[in-house]
């Protein structure tokens, strides 16, 4: 029986997919984990302990492991894993993309270093030094072209993204983000990455790579505006309603992108924008898509996205790989800091014809923040119908029913993660 590694962040609620998955497979799994108790306890499965935040460490422990019960496949669930799972893969001869490229794509000023270095389409960009001024942060926003957006360069999520449409407002925007990369633990000597804003509708692309091409899966609308200041996503559809033009010029630039990082094995999210046949890349990352969105694809083969992921790394036969029908899922927004209260309405939005399913994934009694200090959302529904169009309509209905109650007098403190 082949065995695979799965390596789950203590914070990821993507772990009962991977494992799903991995049973579907008949794949003996192993759970690397930073805090193996809390997880061995949940799953009843076997653990290693590694530190994530450590690859050559974690390495050296998985291929101790590996000698004692050879691995055939390490897999990272979520982006804090795939720095490690490449040196893993590495060192032990198995799948994996090169460790420098995936370091790139988590961070982004080096992704955006490689991608102009390739001639990739993204935006004009300038890093932004920690301990620039205002007169710097300024000068900085008018070479790179306003308005512009202000980020981290190791968030994700939306995390600490903020549009600026003039350089008073870069240089506050600048502060801001700079205190919320700060409290998400970036390191302070950290640069920010400015870019110059790029208009035009956003799709993702979800991608498999195979020995360097790029299998699209499938590409995702973002029907809702995407205009700042802040860039909370809520509603994904697919297959796309692109004009052919854009669809085809999306895909280009993704591939290309890809290529610019030097990643050749494994799972693809892109972020790409597109306005008549110009595409530009926004964010590309060695990973699946987040939460618990893969759950609104559908594959001919029968399998779920995280099936194809791990039957890759694996080498097993893919078949089919392109998602079938038309699906979609819906992000709930945070609207307001505090203390989670609950939710009405969730009977009411499943019982909207399209939808599918309703989770919520954050318990009640927690503090959360939305977009740009916080990086996560309330739950998914997921919509399945005839078309792209019906499933925009299911979605938007089922939000419509869902009154989300936070307690905003109790949210002192940071968001729980």
């Amino acid at each position: 029986m082949a065995r695979v590694l799965l390596l789950l962040p203590s914070a990821t609620y993507r772990a009962a997919d991977f494992l799903d998955a991995a049973r579907a497979l008949g794949v003996e799994v192993v759970v690397g984990t930073d805090e193996p108790h809390a997880l061995k306890a949940a799953m009843g499965t076997r653990s290693l302990e590694v530190p994530l935040g450590d690859p050559a460490e974690a390495a050296r422990l998985i291929a101790a492991h590996d000698a004692v019960a050879p691995l055939d496949a390490v897999v990272a669930v979520d982006d804090a894993g795939t720095v490690v799972a490449a040196a893993a893969g590495e060192l032990l001869g198995l799948r994996h993309n090169p460790p420098e490229a995936v370091a790139a794509a988590r961070d982004k000023l080096a992704m955006r270093t490689r991608l102009a270095a390739a001639e990739v389409p993204q935006p004009a960009f300038a890093p932004l030094p920690a301990d620039a001024g205002p007169e710097e942060v300024a000068a900085v926003a008018r070479r790179v072209g306003l308005p512009c957006v202000i980020k981290p360069t190791t968030l994700s999520g939306s995390q600490g993204v903020l549009r600026a449409d003039t350089t008073d407002e870069a240089v506050a925007v600048a502060a801001r983000v700079r205190r919320i990369a700060t409290a998400a633990g970036v390191a302070t000597a950290t640069p920010l990455l400015v870019e110059r804003f790029v208009p035009g509708a956003e799709v993702a692309v979800e991608g498999l790579l195979v020995a360097g091409e790029l299998r699209p899966l499938a590409v995702f609308d973002k029907p809702d505006p995407l205009d700042g200041p802040a860039f909370e996503e809520t509603i994904y559809v697919t297959p796309s309603r692109l004009a052919p033009l854009d669809a085809a010029a999306v895909l280009a630039a993704a591939a290309g992108a890809t290529a610019a990082l030097g990643l050749r094995d494994g799972p693809v999210h892109a972020e790409v924008r597109v306005s008549g046949g110009r595409a530009s890349v926004i964010e590309v990352a060695a990973r699946t898509i987040g939460g618990l969105c893969s759950r609104a694809l559908s594959f001919s083969t029968g399998r779920s996205l995280e099936a194809l992921v791990i039957a890759h790394a694996l080498d097993m036969p893919l078949g089919a790989t392109a998602a079938v029908g038309a699906s979609g899922v819906l992000m709930v927004p945070i609207p307001r800091a505090g203390v989670f209260v609950g939710v009405d309405g969730g009977v009411e939005a499943l019982a909207v014809p399209g939808v599918t399913d309703v989770q919520f994934t954050v318990a009640p009694g927690r503090r959360v923040a939305p977009v740009p200090e916080g990086n996560r959302y309330l739950g998914f529904v997921f919509a399945r119908d005839r078309t792209p169009e019906r499933v925009e309509r299911a979605l938007r209905r089922a939000r419509a029913v869902l009154d989300v109650d936070i307690d905003p007098d109790a949210g002192a403190g940071p968001p729980a993660c």
